[in-house]
């Protein structure tokens, strides 16, 4: 298997002034599937060109570690197509015609942090082969489960004086910010979000709420007047599991709890960590605000609004809002698949413990759901109601999901396992066993984002009662229409938070 490795993953793994040691997972991982580390021509150029010569030497003698790609492929007639039309640079072109050696089939996966080569990829087609770090490790922590070796327990709280400060998890926080140490032992007495691994920290989440009246007098251009949720640190490090995502739910959640007007973090983009976190936030709707001085140097501002408002044609952009104006649905879910999918929808008749959070779909936002429905017509920003299957008096309503899109016209089993794998409950064999269950009526695949644990859970006793359900012969079996005063009589009675829709 050749791997061909994007300059930016290559710098960061060998210019050791600014060498993050979280990329070494991915080293780690790719020597020991014994993948044959490519690197292009064209990284090589770039490094030459490079004004520190003693930089330059010392990347060419570690350069020799890797498969040097001797040959440029001849240009495909897409590539080209796609350098006419959106290439406006040379490193644009360059970016293409890293692409092409994927396109022609002379490596078979390509790793790069660039958004732009991703989006290339997706016009392509090609997006299933193309990853940054973190979707790699999820992808190979899939299919290699007896190589993993973190077992990540479920997200908690705790107190800052009970955390080791000393862990080498934050030796890197330690070199960017002045007084750091100082910092962490002054909030002793006040709680964090971290993950460990192993008695190892591998995650850790700090929120603060700030007034209106917050001094943010070194952060320029000056912030207007609101009510904001600060992310005082988001840190993980690389696994197969989405907890960068896992993390982000827990944001949104706190911000939504307490009814803030915006969400905002500061990071320093000089570490591949921080570039991760900077392409995560992004993905959330975070846009660049500006910088921030401190005595630690200059950082830069991200922000998150938050006010109540859809965006329908990436609902991710202003999750975890949902817009009444899109259509309703109430479909049904087996139990057990149910907490698998929503781990924060947990019933109070179920173990914690039986849902450590050691798999990708468990800890992500972005979730799959398989049906055979009838009903196919779901469509971007749709609001999904998942009622866990169980009887009369069991049987409830748990969750709400946004419909991000659909996939139908699915051409065999390989391309159902691709598009399920990053999302799905199942395993490769239970995949191909749903997609050859009934050939006369495949499957298809809705891709959601989990929004909202209820409170409260309505049964199918109170449903029927309320007029969502009409009788215990009609639970839905796929996707079932809804009307808004239905879905209205369910938030009421689920004491969903209001704040959540948007007419």
């Amino acid at each position: 298997m050749k791997i061909l490795l994007d300059t930016n993953i290559i710098i960061h793994r060998e210019a050791g002034n600014i060498v993050n040691d979280d990329i070494g997972i991915l080293f780690h991982w790719l020597d020991k599937l014994r993948y044959t580390k490519c690197v292009h021509p064209l990284t090589i150029d770039e490094i030459q060109q490079h004004q520190d010569k003693k930089l330059v030497y010392s990347m060419e003698v570690k350069l020799k570690s890797y498969n040097v790609l001797r040959t440029e492929a001849p240009i495909d007639s897409r590539i080209q197509a796609l350098i006419d039309s959106q290439d406006k640079d040379k490193n644009s072109v360059n970016d293409s015609r890293m692409l092409n050696e994927l396109v022609c089939g002379r490596v078979d996966l390509f790793i790069t942090e660039d958004r732009g080569i991703h989006f290339k990829a997706d016009l392509l087609s090609v997006s299933n082969k193309v990853f940054t770090i973190a979707s790699f490790l999820e992808k190979v922590g899939i299919e290699n489960p007896d190589f993993v070796e973190y077992k990540i327990p479920t997200v908690k709280r705790e107190f800052f004086g009970n955390i080791n400060i000393n862990d080498p998890f934050f030796s890197q926080l330690k070199e960017d910010y002045i007084g750091f140490t100082e910092w962490f032992n002054k909030k002793s007495e006040e709680k964090t979000y971290i993950c460990m691994s192993n008695d190892k920290l591998i995650g850790f989440l700090y929120l603060k709420e700030e007034k209106e009246g917050e001094d943010y007098s070194n952060i320029s251009p000056p912030f207007r007047k609101a009510k904001r949720l600060k992310i005082g640190t988001l840190m993980t490090i690389p696994t197969p599991f989405k907890l960068g995502e896992r993390f982000m739910k827990i944001v949104f959640d706190n911000a939504l709890q307490l009814a803030v007007d915006e969400i905002y973090i500061t990071v320093f983009p000089k570490r591949m960590g921080q570039l991760l976190l900077i392409g995560l936030l992004k993905d959330w709707g975070f846009k660049k605000h500006g910088i921030k001085e401190t005595s630690s140097g200059t950082e830069e501002v991200y922000v998150r609004d938050f006010s109540p408002a859809v965006d329908k044609a990436n609902p991710n952009l202003s999750f975890p809002y949902m817009s009444l104006r899109n259509r309703l649905f109430i479909v049904s879910i087996w139990p057990e698949y149910h907490t698998e999918l929503f781990p924060d929808s947990i019933l109070r008749t179920e173990s914690p413990l039986s849902f450590i959070e050691n798999q990708p779909h468990r800890n992500s936002i972005r979730k799959v759901f398989i049906s055979r429905s009838i009903e196919r017509g779901l469509a971007t920003g749709d609001i999904v109601v998942f009622y866990r299957t169980g009887g009369y008096y069991e049987g409830v309503a748990t969750t709400l999901g946004i419909v991000e899109n659909i996939v139908t016209n699915i051409k065999d089993g390989q391309e159902f396992i691709s598009q399920c794998r990053k999302r799905s409950v199942f395993s490769d064999d239970e995949l191909l066993n749903w997609w050859d269950y009934n050939p006369r009526s495949r499957p298809f695949v809705v891709n959601f984002l989990y929004s909202y644990s209820f409170p409260k859970r309505p049964n199918l006793k109170r449903l029927i009662e309320l007029g969502v359900i009409q009788s215990v012969k009609d639970v839905p079996r796929g996707f079932s229409r809804i009307t808004k005063d239905q879905f209205h009589l369910i938030l009421k009675e689920a004491k969903a938070k209001e704040n959540l829709f948007v007419d």
